[in-house]
């Protein structure tokens, strides 16, 4: 059975690492443990944010913080799907909640083309993590051919709203993109009635 509480408490949690001033590795750092906790389990994504497109990869936003410190977004990949090469230009991190996803880092050569280096591979649970200016240039895809994949993300921002960019590995030719989201809808967090009458 479906329950939002793991979410709405990693929301919760992950507010509270911002009240505390901490630095953004630090937010990091710590930010990524409580994603570990969130995806090492798979009973709480609502199935609306969990569908895939035929078409293309989604992003479904699943909460905002009000004052846009941070997004939390679940990425939904249909079999063999995958990003072009992007950056983000905010921190970010990604833990995956079902399937596998294949992610290649580019490095940008003084010619400004992009080589692309080592491919890692997430498997359920696993968090990695993405800061500007060090590791901000991928290319992400469904590692499986046959089943759709689901990671969650954390941004350092609203990230549908950020102006970022696809990249040419070839040329090195930007093109800005800002992403919006694949719905108009977010999860309710924070109905709790349900739960007080079955109490």
């Amino acid at each position: 059975m479906t329950s939002i509480v793991p979410l709405r408490d990693f929301v919760v949690r992950f507010t509270g690492l911002f009240e505390r001033d901490l630095p953004v590795d630090a937010v990091q750092k710590e930010g990524a443990v409580l994603l570990r906790e969130l995806v090492a389990h798979d009973n709480w994504l609502p199935e609306p944010f969990a569908q895939p497109n035929p078409e293309r990869y989604t992003q479904y936003l699943l909460h905002c913080d009000p004052l846009e410190r941070f997004s939390v977004v679940s990425f939904v990949w249909g079999p063999g799907q995958k990003t072009p090469l992007h950056d983000h230009r905010v921190w970010g991190l990604i833990g995956m909640l079902r399937g596998r996803e294949a992610e290649t880092q580019f490095v940008r050569e003084p010619n400004g083309r992009f080589e692309p280096r080592e491919t890692t591979v997430l498997t359920p649970g696993e968090v990695a993590i993405l800061t500007p200016e060090v590791n901000d240039y991928h290319q992400v895809a469904n590692a499986l051919a046959d089943q759709a994949s689901i990671s969650i993300h954390v941004y350092g921002a609203n990230i549908g709203a950020v102006s970022r960019a696809t990249y040419d590995p070839e040329s090195g030719r930007e093109k800005k993109f800002i992403s919006g989201y694949s719905s108009s809808e977010i999860p309710n967090l924070w109905d709790r009635s349900r739960a007080a009458e079955a109490a």
